[in-house]
């Protein structure tokens, strides 16, 4: 370039502090560990592998206490088995927790109480040692607090679930007792009119709400404890 050209080159701008670029740098830096501390914090939506444990324990507790109804509701054999009727009983043939069919007459006393909003009795079935639970009929009408009336004196069929006196739920404990003071006879059995295997939806819907939740906790447990594991 000549020395008498008129041209000028213009100056750019100045470069930066050094101070500028340290705390630019800074500030990256810090924006990073932020991020790989949001990466590495858990997620919202799990728990720790412990609570996921004992949830497992607590689902799995209640699930093997409910074993005797996830049998009869889920493999019991829907097809009633036949006892038998008046002189010509099988109790050979009876199974606890199984469905079966009997014909028989009714003990002239019954033991009231209410379960689940509905009025039920259980009467002793004459000629055997087996108690028959059943939803009261319009005669029999009673409140509690009150003096229970005689129960329906008509023969019946009924089917239902059978289960042995070990086996069955403590809320029966007092009609087998109350029945074996009146007849001497203690029962082996008590019937559940009209429980039928699978019948229970409510029950179904219950356990398969249950088994989800824990196979939820399972996925939990496992997740955590990679996570533990990478770490």
């Amino acid at each position: 370039m000549s020395e008498n050209d008129d041209s000028e080159i213009q100056p750019g701008p100045p470069p930066p502090e050094p101070s500028a670029i340290e705390e630019r740098r800074e500030e990256q830096e810090k924006r990073i560990a932020e991020l790989e501390a949001k990466l590495a914090r858990p997620s919202n939506v799990g728990v720790t592998p412990l609570v996921a444990a004992v949830a497992l324990v607590f689902i799995g507790y209640l699930l093997w206490g409910q074993r005797a109804d996830l049998e009869y509701q889920f493999t019991a054999p829907k097809e009633a088995i036949d006892l038998g009727s008046e002189g010509a009983y099988r109790f050979d043939l009876a199974q606890s927790n199984r469905y079966v069919q009997i014909h028989g007459s009714p003990s002239p006393r019954g033991w009231y109480w209410v379960e689940r909003n509905t009025t039920v009795v259980a009467v002793g079935i004459l000629e055997t040692p087996i108690l028959l639970r059943r939803p009261t009929l319009p005669n029999e009408a009673w409140n509690p607090g009150e003096p229970p009336p005689r129960p329906d004196a008509r023969p019946f069929t009924v089917k239902g679930r059978l289960l042995s006196r070990a086996e069955a739920p403590a809320k029966y404990a007092d009609a087998f007792t109350g029945y074996e003071s009146w007849s001497g006879a203690p029962p082996k059995w008590i019937l559940l009119q009209e429980d039928k295997p699978g019948g229970d939806i409510g029950g179904q819907a219950w356990v398969v709400l249950l088994a989800a939740f824990w196979m939820f906790n399972l996925w939990l447990l496992v997740r955590g404890t990679l996570r533990l594991v990478r770490r």
